[in-house]
């Protein structure tokens, strides 16, 4: 099976009440961490490639790996550049065999941010690709996105119908009170389920994506900290929550900080407990076993898509 587009993927998921997730990749270990659990859960996945994974192992090691995956594993796979910044990056992520890129104009004017991700939108199709852009924009940092607070906006329901009209983008990002990074709230938690119902209806049958939609368990900030960390005591995005929007009109759910809280808790643990081993297979092991045991969870509690590939 070659890679695939997601677009027969989101249609599934909005008649059937789930999510597909969106899982960050860097290295070869995470990649077989996540296909080894979505292929023992039978689930279709997404596997991505930001700014800051280009950098550490170039685009075309990525491609391969996950090649490999598709091959191995006979699951419908999507490689998906998130949060290309131009044209250019998206055009040579395409001609390199992305199947889906992500256009983010959101930094720009709304009129801008439409004639952005038109260029991109009809480069792409004309190649058999998807595009996903963004209207809003999240606060936090996560690898070169990095949005203050007082720079982040909600994403305002009256302009999703004109910037997808005019646009013809395959999926949308919106901000909806998610943020990017492990951390993100002091107090409770809260997200617009207003906004998102808004552009449900706006927008019907359109699939919506959610980023920074991390939430990570407790007891990956215990594990960290136990072992030399210093983990701030703030909370990720209830799980419930992630599993009501995937009910909704959210039909991709990005996944990254888990991740890689999973690989750094259980590589601090292993080094804690063993400080004279050095083969870098004796920590990796451990670490691709927790990103599978993450995936699993995220598969059957908060995307839904176990059994859907």
């Amino acid at each position: 099976m070659p890679l695939v587009t997601s677009k027969e993927m989101f249609e599934n998921a909005y008649r059937g009440g789930y999510a597909i997730g969106a899982f960050n990749v860097n290295n070869m270990e995470t990649i077989q961490g996540i296909v080894s659990a979505a292929r023992e859960e039978n689930a279709p996945l997404i596997l991505q490639v930001s700014a800051g994974a280009r950098k550490y192992a170039s685009p075309i090691y990525l491609k391969k790996l996950v090649e490999a995956a598709v091959e191995d594993s006979g699951l419908p796979i999507v490689l998906h550049l998130d949060h290309g910044d131009s044209f250019e990056i998206c055009k040579d992520c395409i001609q390199m065999g992305f199947t889906s890129v992500m256009i983010d104009a959101s930094s720009h004017s709304f009129a801008e941010n439409i004639k952005i991700t038109k260029n991109v939108v009809d480069y792409a199709h004309d190649k058999g690709v998807v595009v996903e852009a963004e209207l809003g924009r999240l606060s936090g940092v996560e690898d070169d996105v990095n949005v203050s607070a007082a720079d982040s906006s909600y994403t305002d329901p009256a302009q999703v119908e004109e910037f997808v009209s005019k646009t013809n983008v395959d999926s949308l990002a919106i901000a909806i009170g998610t943020s990017h990074g492990a951390f993100k709230f002091k107090g409770e938690p809260k997200l617009r389920f207003d906004i998102l119902e808004e552009v449900g209806k706006r927008l019907p049958g359109f699939p919506i994506v959610l980023h920074g939609a991390s939430s990570v368990p407790q007891y990956l900030v215990e594990i960290i900290n136990q072992y030399g960390g210093n983990m701030p005591g703030a909370q990720g995005v209830p799980e419930d929550m992630l599993r009501k929007a995937a009910s909704l009109s959210v039909c991709k759910i990005n996944i990254d900080s888990d991740l890689r809280m999973a690989v750094t808790g259980t590589i601090r643990k292993y080094f804690q407990e063993n400080p004279s081993h050095f083969d870098p297979r004796q920590y990796l092991g451990p670490a691709r076993n927790a990103v599978k045991e993450i995936v699993k969870h995220k598969i059957q509690y908060v995307l839904g898509c176990s059994g859907k590939a």
